[in-house]
This record gives C-alpha cells, sequence and structure tokens, in this order.
C-alpha cells in the first residue's frame, strides 16, 4: 500500500492524477491486476473523467459551485458542508484494472484528485493488486 501526498491550490479544484498512478504502476511491475485509490477524507474525493478538453473541469466545478454553494444555510458549524455533499457525491474510491501493464482507462479519461474544502496536503491511498499467474 502506497501514500502519495496531494497538494492542492484552491477550494474546488480537480488534479489530473493519472501520470503519478501510471508511474507507480510502472514501478510496481504488475502486469495484469488492480489498482483500488482511496481518498480518506470527508471533502475529497476521487473521479474518472474526460482529460482532452479542459472545459469538461471548468464546466464540472462551476455547475458543482452553483448547485452547492459554500454559504447556504447549512447547520454544520465548520462551513465546509458543501465539501462534504461534492466529496460525497464523487465517491472516496476508484478500482482500474491493469491490462499488459497499462491502465485501462478510455481514451479520453484520466484520474483526477477531487479538492471541495482546499487549499490542503491531502492523502491518497493506493494499493496495486496483481493478478496471481495461472
Amino acid at each position: 500500500m502506497i501514500t502519495l501526498e496531494v497538494k492542492t491550490h484552491h477550494r474546488d479544484e480537480l488534479i489530473d492524477i493519472t501520470g503519478e498512478i501510471n508511474r507507480l504502476l510502472s514501478e510496481s511491475g504488475c502486469h495484469e491486476g488492480q489498482i483500488i485509490l482511496f481518498v480518506p477524507h470527508t471533502t475529497a474525493a476521487v473521479t474518472i473523467n474526460e482529460n482532452a478538453d479542459p472545459d469538461v473541469k471548468r464546466d464540472i466545478l462551476s455547475k458543482l459551485q452553483r448547485s452547492f454553494p459554500q454559504s447556504d444555510g447549512y447547520h454544520h458549524a465548520e462551513g465546509n458542508s458543501d465539501a462534504h455533499i461534492k466529496a460525497s457525491l464523487f465517491g472516496f474510491s476508484e478500482t482500474i484494472l491493469v491490462h499488459e501493464s497499462h491502465l485501462v482507462l478510455g481514451t479520453w479519461q484520466a484520474i483526477y484528485f477531487c479538492e471541495f474544502d482546499g487549499p490542503r496536503s491531502r492523502h491518497l491511498i493506493v494499493k496495486i493488486i496483481p493478478h496471481a499467474k495461472n
């Protein structure tokens, strides 16, 4: 199990971590298997989405901010209920298949660390599980 540190720079942000996950996969020597990503925070998440057009990230963040504004009469005293809601909608884990030493992702897909209460120093837990050879 590997714990990556992710430094975020904005309150709401999607950070492409595909390259870092590919690096870990390469270093592991895993040829076939799966990778599990887990975010141990309640105001951050992980997702897979398009990486070809940066407007997709902007549109996602814009819609989230309009749908779940930071101040909206929430009861949670810390003032970050919107971040908890956004993280819960995206989810705290992803499982990605590995085939022939490559992540199984679609042509336009990337892996994103989702920050909703930044900037902060965060953690992402990565578990690479090679399939047993027959």
